[in-house]
């Protein structure tokens, strides 16, 4: 019995080519009933996302086994076969053990040490478990996986600092203020940066979050997504006053919150500070606003030098996750030869038994 992992990702193919290979929720049974059906495949688990598209297999060697398997993908996706060669990685055992407790701990991802990929990977365990997992020590290296990925968030800061625009405008966030569960957000915009903030300040319980957009359709389907009341980009100026954060991110080509805007609602405040970050280009909110007292502006600039110091912080935690990884990696591998060991003289035993029966 051979463990393999092998698949494209964001570093070995364009999305062109990533985009053709991905297997969705509505033909993954098909797909893994299809895989199971080559002789030599005894189980298989398939994690499928945006940034990779992997197969992690029991097999049962033999000397085409890397032919058969490629034909096979390129074979359900339409795939040529040179095409999928250039960007395909091709992992074995040890090697394949290694890559999948890399993934499930975000070494291997996109933006290094984020935590999503985890949840990505557990449920297609999930998915593939109903009826397409047939082997215990493929089950076995996947909660193995898991608890190793666990063990390099507990022990490392390899998610601990914030790397991407949305992260580390709640992280400022909950710098400046001591608890979020008290404070009122004002997200003015509803693209894909927002809604990852939005995301963000639900998980921590912000008192309450109030979205302002152009068209009200996209912003209320983030609405009731996070428990948010929204409101059209007019009301800013009235509603401004009960914001104590304002974190804005849209497309607009002028200014939607002024020096003049900032400094009614500061009144109406009675001064209570406010905090604004413009994640913006061209920005939100008019540089001016940053010199008013009480008025606590950040730009994207601002952002990017937290998010630079914060990824090399990420990168030496990275190097203490490696060394657990390929520690939990040995340690699974031998277990696995320990017990290949054990069925082997299990055998043999089975087998001895027989003849000393036959020869009485």
């Amino acid at each position: 019995m051979t463990l393999l992992a092998l698949g494209i990702n964001h570093k070995t193919a364009p999305v062109a080519l990533r985009e053709r290979v991905t297997f969705s929720p509505d033909t993954l049974d098909r797909a893994l009933e299809s895989l199971l059906a080559q002789p030599m495949v005894q189980g298989g688990v398939v994690l499928s996302t945006c940034n990779r598209t992997e197969l992690y297999l029991s097999v049962e060697e033999q000397d085409n086994l890397q032919e058969v398997l490629i034909r096979w993908l390129c074979d359900y996706h339409g795939l040529n076969e040179d095409d999928l060669r250039k960007s395909l990685y091709w992992h074995q055992d040890n090697e394949a053990v290694s890559h999948l407790m890399r993934v499930a701990s975000g070494l291997d991802s996109l933006v290094l040490g984020e935590p999503q990929i985890l949840g990505q990977v557990k449920k297609a365990f999930a998915d593939s478990s109903r009826g397409h997992l047939n082997v215990s020590e493929l089950e076995r290296m996947f909660q193995k996986s898991f608890s190793v990925a666990k063990r390099v968030r507990t022990e490392t800061d390899i998610g601990a600092s914030a790397v991407s625009v949305a992260f580390a405008a709640c992280t400022l966030a909950r710098q400046i203020f001591e608890s979020l569960s008290s404070v009122t957000v004002l997200l003015v915009g509803a693209g894909e940066t927002i809604e990852l903030v939005a995301r963000h300040l639900r998980e921590h319980k912000v008192r309450k979050m109030v979205i302002a957009n152009r068209t009200r359709e996209r912003a209320q389907a983030l609405a009731d997504e996070v428990g948010a009341e929204v409101i059209a980009l007019s009301d800013i100026d009235e509603r401004l006053k009960e914001a104590d954060i304002i974190i804005s991110s849209t497309a607009s080509p002028l200014p939607i919150i002024g020096k003049g805007m900032v400094e009614r609602a500061l009144k109406a405040r009675r001064n209570q500070p406010m905090l604004l970050v413009d994640i913006a280009v061209p920005r939100d909110v008019e540089p001016e606003v940053g010199k008013l007292a009480n008025a606590y502006l950040y730009s994207v600039d601002d952002l990017q030098n937290i998010i630079q110091h914060n990824l090399a912080q990420r990168k030496a935690a990275a190097v203490q996750a490696e060394t657990i990884v390929e520690q939990e990696a040995s340690e699974f591998m031998a277990w696995l030869r320990a017990q290949s060991a054990s069925e082997t003289i299990r055998e043999y035993r089975s087998q001895a038994e027989q003849v000393r029966e036959e020869l009485t």
